[in-house]
C-alpha cells in the first residue's frame, strides 16, 4: 500500500527580530559607554608616599617633559595660550579643583608657571598628581 506523502513547507528562519535585538544592543552600548578624551602621553609621574585618590574628576593640566602644556587634548605651547585655556575652564577648576600631571623630568619652571597661571585666575584647589611609591605598596610574601 502506498501512503501519500504530505507536502512540508520549507523551514525558514526569520532573522529580522534577531537583527533588531543586535542593533538595540549596539545602540545601548554606544550610548552607555564613556570614552576618555585622554591622549596617550608618556608621563613619568614622580612617586609620592602619601597620595590620596580623588573622588571627583577635576580639570587636569598636563605638563610634558619638554615643558609644553596640554589641557583637554589641546596642546598649549606658550604661557599666554595656557592662560587663555585655563580661563575657559576656570569656573570648573574653582569648583572641582585643578590637577597638574607633571612629568617627573619636566622643569620646575614649567610647573611653577602652571601654578602661577592658576593663582592668577583665583584657582585655589590645586593638586599635583603622583604615582604610589614602591615603599608605600603593600608587600606580599610568596611561599
Amino acid at each position: 500500500m502506498k501512503f501519500p506523502r504530505r507536502q512540508r513547507d520549507p523551514v525558514e528562519v526569520n532573522l529580522t527580530p534577531l537583527i533588531d535585538v543586535v542593533f538595540l544592543l549596539l545602540i545601548f552600548f554606544m550610548v552607555s559607554t564613556t570614552f576618555a578624551p585622554r591622549q596617550a602621553l608618556e608621563l613619568s609621574l614622580p612617586a609620592g608616599d602619601h597620595a590620596a585618590r580623588l573622588e571627583s574628576s577635576p580639570v587636569t593640566l598636563v605638563v610634558t617633559r619638554d615643558g609644553t602644556y596640554r589641557l583637554d587634548a589641546q596642546a598649549l605651547a606658550s604661557r599666554d595660550a595656557l592662560h587663555r585655556a585655563l580661563a575657559q575652564h576656570a569656573d570648573a577648576a574653582r569648583e572641582q579643583g585643578l590637577v597638574i600631571e607633571a612629568d617627573g623630568r619636566a622643569t620646575h619652571a614649567a610647573v611653577v608657571a602652571a601654578l602661577d597661571q592658576a593663582a592668577a585666575l583665583n584657582i585655589r584647589q590645586v593638586r599635583i598628581a603622583t604615582r604610589p611609591s614602591a615603599a608605600s605598596q603593600p608587600q606580599t610574601e610568596t611561599p
